[in-house]
């Protein structure tokens, strides 16, 4: 097996769940997050795109049903030992073999939790488990279940992290050599995607962000690429990513003599991230992050141009997103542990002057001051 965790691991991870299974009073849970099935199995594929479910019972029986193209995947890259495929064919009924499944470990008529927040679980196939299952058992929403648990990063998931910073750090170096007038943004895409395979990482859960001059305001990927002009603007959000864990970056780079906007902006971004930093740790909630990085920006007189989120965890996540719960906005009252991993991005888009500036990075919670997990400095990068 492929895992990239011992396997006593996975085992303390599953009790945690099963001992909040218990505290929730429920016998069982579906999982249709890929997340989910990463977390505790190690279970490692994009197949999660068609039906497919992981079971835990209260009584630590597990169980996966996919289909036959994800057999060996399970087998190769996870610990589960009990994998049924649903057939692949005309009038093809996933749900019911889900429901004949559970059957088979004793699960009729029992109180069950289930993943119904989750990307694998789209809203026609959502319908088909509740006509299977509906009366059939006693069906309880628990999405956030698993998530609350890995928000917690063990110290075997942080040294994947800070390797994740490693590789962010090096895609960094590669965009801003690559970063000149004249320059292409397709090859300086290139050089971050290379930096990051070249270390040893992988795919990141979403597309690299990347728009300059006016694109620059934008915070999603899209398509199509164009030319840096001799004074430009550049935005770029990535993500070093290793064995699924992110550690996500945004920068924006200036190209020939910043503007005057650009340098105010910048300042009022380092201050407002600052002030992130010294509320992000033990005994805050994820509102207090937000309230501080808005009353640093609000009074630059910014206010027009900062977002209404500012942040949100990272770990190992799957496409589409690499974003994870909880997320920094006002009045977000989760609270914020020791060993958890957040992305902190101030971005400023002020579409009445087409200017951007931005300024993240990533950092692991400690009980006192998080640790940043890249290395480089938080300047304004001028090319």
């Amino acid at each position: 097996m492929a895992l990239h965790f011992e396997m006593k691991e996975y085992k303390v991870r599953q009790k945690k769940v099963i001992r909040e299974l218990v505290a929730r009073g429920l016998d069982g849970l579906l999982m249709f997050q890929q997340e989910s099935m990463y977390y505790l199995t190690g279970y490692d594929t994009f197949g999660f795109c068609f039906f497919q479910c992981l079971y835990l019972g209260a009584d630590g029986k597990i169980a996966l049903l996919t289909r036959s193209a994800d057999l060996r995947q399970a087998q190769h890259t996870s610990t589960i030992e009990d994998i049924r495929i649903w057939t692949d064919e005309a009038g093809a009924q996933p749900a019911v073999q889900l429901r004949d499944m559970l059957a088979s470990l004793g699960a009729k008529g029992k109180k069950l939790g289930i993943e119904n927040e989750s990307y694998g679980l789209v809203h026609s196939n959502g319908l088909a488990v509740d006509a299977a299952l509906g009366t059939w058992c006693k069906l309880q929403d628990a999405s956030r279940l698993v998530d609350s648990i890995r928000s917690v990063k063990s110290d075997a998931e942080l040294k994947y992290v800070r390797k994740a910073g490693k590789l962010g750090d090096a895609a960094l170096k590669a965009a801003i050599e690559a970063t000149h007038a004249g320059a292409d943004e397709g090859d300086i895409l290139a050089a971050q995607h290379a930096a990051i395979f070249a270390g040893g990482g992988d795919y990141p859960a979403n597309e690299f962000i990347i728009g300059s001059g006016r694109d620059a305001l934008l915070c999603r990927y899209k398509s199509g690429r164009r030319k840096l002009s001799k004074r430009d603007q550049l935005t770029l959000e990535f993500a070093g990513v290793y064995r699924h864990y992110h550690a996500a970056y945004m920068r924006t780079f200036i190209v020939g003599e910043p503007k005057k906007q650009h340098i105010s902006m910048h300042a009022a971004a380092l201050e407002a991230l600052k002030a992130v930093e010294d509320v992000m740790k033990p005994g805050s909630t994820a509102g207090d992050v937000f309230d501080a990085h808005a009353r640093v920006m609000d009074e630059h007189g910014l206010a027009h141009a900062r977002l209404n989120a500012c942040g949100y965890s990272l770990g190992a996540k799957f496409t589409p997103s690499w974003m994870d719960t909880p997320m920094f906005f006002h009045g977000n009252e989760f609270k914020i542990k020791a060993n958890m991993t957040f992305f902190a991005h101030m971005i400023l888009v002020d579409s009445r002057t087409n200017t951007a500036m931005t300024l993240a990075r990533t950092y692991i919670t400690g009980r006192g001051a998080p640790e940043p997990v890249s290395r480089y400095p938080l300047k304004m990068i001028v090319r």
